[in-house]
């Protein structure tokens, strides 16, 4: 799909659009922002752009270079990702590899990048890389990568695509240009959720792309059914006594009931404090405006800088249990006894 096909990135394809244009494409490029807002499509329209031979520097998307570029088969173009990530997307199995898929970009990736890219453009005058969850190189990967950075071979483009920057090099990341992606609009979401899950009404839709922080992959994997009981999540939580810590706990508990669960109701927790910080200001346009007298009474008892020290611990929390493998249970008690004993 061509950069015209990238929605809500305006300022990203303006600027890509512009450097093709001029003809003056970075050799690097890093494209950072949070998951699903559109950094891999944008990745494989600059590489359409820089080999269509139908609308150079624009990119048909419907010549055969483009269909293959999007189909992962050209001949100049490269694409590089863990390989736990291949087998994930079903482009890889198991038994394709005689060991575990690493979560990691390896050294030995990188090396056979840089061999392809050694030679000469089969069909295309520009080779391009695409590097899919760059962050995820390992230190020596990275080292590796930086030598290609500093000296790139003729006729080459490589883009880093990235939801954690900082987990980069900061040598990698000074020799790339950036092109920043941002969260999409709610708006935007909640017509593509119910566009792509039949049968979901517009308030649920809503409360998802509320909860997904900008990311359609995000929205797109809500359990609907699970968000269905956002009603009674927000209010148990309001229902809570800061000086009853059996409460506290008995709420953990039944929230702890699978991983899927815990995530969604700290997504919902999240979301319903961003309404009562809101609710501070104005009680109109909220994501739960069903229950915008609760949301007004919660913004009469708890300060705006207490929401965002809850709002902070939710993140702790959430990270805890979805990057760190954290015991549920003990995430979430550890979350409440932090927000109302201390």
């Amino acid at each position: 799909m061509p950069l015209s096909s990238v929605k809500c990135q305006d300022r990203a394809i303006a600027a890509l659009e512009a450097a093709l244009s001029r003809g003056q494409v970075h050799h690097a490029w890093l494209f950072h922002g949070p998951d699903g807002v559109g950094k891999e499509l944008a990745a494989f329209g600059l590489a359409q752009a820089l080999t269509c031979p139908e609308q150079p520097n624009v990119g048909c998307g419907t010549c055969s270079s483009c269909r293959r570029i999007e189909k992962r088969n050209h001949p100049d173009v490269t694409v590089v990702m863990p390989e736990d990530e291949l087998v994930r997307r079903g482009l890889a199995g198991r038994s394709d590899f005689d060991h575990t898929p690493s979560r990691d970009i390896r050294i030995e990736q990188v090396r056979q990048l840089q061999e392809r890219l050694a030679f000469r453009a089969l069909e295309a005058k520009t080779k391009v890389a695409i590097l899919v969850t760059a962050h995820a190189m390992n230190p020596p990967a990275q080292n590796a990568l930086l030598k290609t950075l500093e000296e790139p071979p003729k006729d080459t483009v490589l883009i880093l695509v990235s939801s954690a920057q900082d987990k980069l090099l900061p040598t990698i990341r000074s020799r790339c240009a950036k092109a920043a992606f941002g969260p999409l609009p709610i708006d935007f979401l909640t017509e593509k959720l119910q566009a792509g899950k039949k049968g979901v009404d517009p308030v649920t839709a809503r409360q998802a792309a509320a909860m997904a922080s900008g990311s359609l992959a995000r929205a797109l994997a809500f359990d609907v059914d699970a968000l269905a009981e956002r009603k009674s999540i927000i209010e148990r939580f309001e229902a809570l006594d800061p000086k009853d810590a059996r409460g506290w706990l008995t709420l953990a508990e039944s929230l702890a009931e699978d991983r899927a669960t815990a995530e969604v109701a700290l997504d919902v927790l999240q979301v319903w404090l961003r309404d009562v910080a809101a609710a501070h200001v104005s009680s109109e346009s909220l994501v739960n405006g069903d229950l915008q007298p609760l949301a007004v009474s919660a913004a009469s008892r708890v300060s705006p800088a207490n929401l965002h020290r809850r709002s902070l611990l939710i993140d702790e929390a959430r990270n805890a249990i979805t990057q760190r493998n954290g015991a549920i249970r003990v995430q979430l008690e550890r979350l409440f006894v932090e927000m109302f004993a201390t």
